[in-house]
């Protein structure tokens, strides 16, 4: 493994550290990564709305047993911009840059990122183990077009609240409360909350008027392959599906449709959690749970 251009930090209990470090990828883009622990080396493949920072709990539950590397994907966080070309074999040729380097087998996605790893897995037999959390694929043409062109349209109008909101409301993400509540009211308390967060310290996460354009290139992946469910008949690779009680319906459909079509897969439902079940526990995340089973399925002989 190669440590080139490594530093250390302190996380956010600020009682343990990890390491950042960075690659190319195959077009030139920097990718910058966090680098955890110490054993068999396992890549954290962030999805939506996130970046390397909201798996640091996750990463930390994890680094008693194995060597955790936390990759920005590009256009967020440590990494370079996505490029005037992109589309999910960007992503692919990110991931194979990251195991290449750091020389891992095992990988974890998660929501966009489950799709990256699954695509990944198709070509790359170097991933020996594989757990997917909760790919936002819409079977049989249920994508939400109306809703991400709406979004489009806000984000090029320069309404980022608005924007963020249609992409929430496109993934069905959110408490029920956030159905409920009429679109001025979320619009407005959006707007508050991107303001606060511009003013005062974020506690290392990319601020959310940030990270509202990089749902461009999640919903291209999800439009790009939600119709190319049946191509991953050919991951070859032992796959555990993971997903929370509490997610969205049409993850779990999603979920079904890949436990019938991979030919290696097992499926384990978490009781009482939900899609940001890895994520950091002031985003909502429960990451012990998550651990426990990633160390289960990756500990096996």
């Amino acid at each position: 493994m190669n440590n080139t251009n490594v530093k250390n930090q302190s996380n956010i209990t600020g009682q343990q550290r990890y390491e950042i470090g960075y690659l190319t990828s195959k077009d030139g883009t920097k990718i910058g990564y966090r680098q955890y622990g110490q054993g068999p080396g396992l890549v954290l493949v962030q999805g939506t709305m996130g970046t390397a920072h909201n798996f640091m709990q996750l990463a930390e539950a994890l680094a008693d047993n194995f060597t955790v590397y936390v990759p920005d994907r590009r256009g967020r966080g440590l990494s370079g911009p996505t490029g005037n070309q992109y589309n999910i074999q960007k992503e692919v040729e990110d991931l194979e840059a990251t195991l290449a380097k750091t020389g891992t087998h095992y990988v974890f996605g998660l929501s966009s990122g489950a799709i990256i790893s699954l695509q990944t897995a198709l070509t790359l037999p170097t991933i020996h183990k594989l757990v997917i959390f909760e790919p936002p694929l819409f079977v049989n043409g249920t994508v939400p077009s109306e809703l991400i062109e709406r979004y489009e349209r806000e984000m090029s109008q320069g309404k980022a609240a608005a924007a963020l909101i249609t992409g929430m409301k496109a993934g069905q993400f959110g408490p029920p409360l956030f159905n409920a509540m009429p679109r001025w009211l979320l619009e407005s308390l959006t707007n508050m909350m991107m303001k606060s967060e511009e003013k005062t310290e974020s506690n290392g996460y990319v601020p959310m008027r940030q990270l509202a354009s990089t749902l461009h290139n999640d919903f291209q992946l999800v439009s790009e392959m939600s119709d190319k469910l049946q191509s991953f008949r050919a991951v070859e690779t032992e796959v555990l599906l993971l997903g929370g009680s509490k997610s969205p319906s049409y993850l779990k459909v999603a979920l079904d449709h890949l436990e019938k079509v991979l030919p290696s897969a097992k499926r384990i439902e978490l009781a009482g959690l939900d899609h940001a079940a890895a994520w950091n526990r002031d985003r909502g995340g429960k990451p012990e749970p998550v651990a426990k089973e990633l160390i289960r399925f990756f500990d096996e002989s």
